[in-house]
């Protein structure tokens, strides 16, 4: 019996990777091949939605934008280079298309003060049982949007300050004080 050889880890660059079965994928659709691309959304699209609706907070606008993000996948999938996990790069360009969207609407819309209906605040009635009352999710879609989009970027999907601060073209100040004030607005909706 011989003895086994001492195991090493041996660094490989992209190309020179043992093809896993996503990252074969991604080199097949990268060549043009669209049913990889379809597996490679069926994968994904799932997360690629969360993201959506957390930040848009509206089912509708996160089906649209989840369909914008593939489209531009699929244009922008060349230039995956594979220097980190495909849905790391998914992952930014999901958020990217989200918070282009929102600049594009903003700009269009009128200034106006956003404001949330008393009501979202009152607590419920105590007769209500709890766990019947307000999900996270529901309490989170009704944060002002500035906060929630901070809140989700920063608390759900572990982005810096400093990072927000760069994507929306605020001050670190600013990203710390609306994540204080959309804190705060859960802490007293989910009581």
């Amino acid at each position: 019996m011989s003895a086994e050889p001492a195991c090493t880890e041996i660094i490989l660059e992209p190309e020179q990777q043992a093809p896993g079965y996503e990252w074969e994928l991604v080199r097949r659709a990268q060549k043009g091949d669209r049913a990889a691309f379809e597996e490679i959304y069926r994968q994904n699209v799932g997360r690629v939605y969360a993201i959506c609706l957390r930040i848009a907070a509206e089912a509708g606008k996160a089906k649209e934008l989840t369909q914008d993000v593939f489209v531009l996948a699929w244009e922008k999938l060349p230039t995956f280079r594979g220097e980190s996990a495909f849905f790391s790069w998914l992952h930014r360009l999901t958020v990217n298309v989200v918070l282009m969207e929102q600049r594009s609407r903003k700009r269009r819309a009128e200034k106006e003060m956003v404001t949330i209906e008393p009501e979202f605040f009152e607590r419920p009635d105590p007769a209500v049982l709890p766990g019947t009352g307000l999900d996270l999710e529901k309490a989170i879609s009704q944060l002002p949007h500035q906060a929630r989009t901070i809140f989700v970027l920063h608390d759900i999907e572990g982005y810096q300050h400093n990072e927000i601060a760069g994507m929306l073209k605020l001050s670190v100040g600013t990203c710390k004080a609306q994540l204080f004030r959309a804190r705060k607005l859960l802490k007293e909706v989910l009581k």
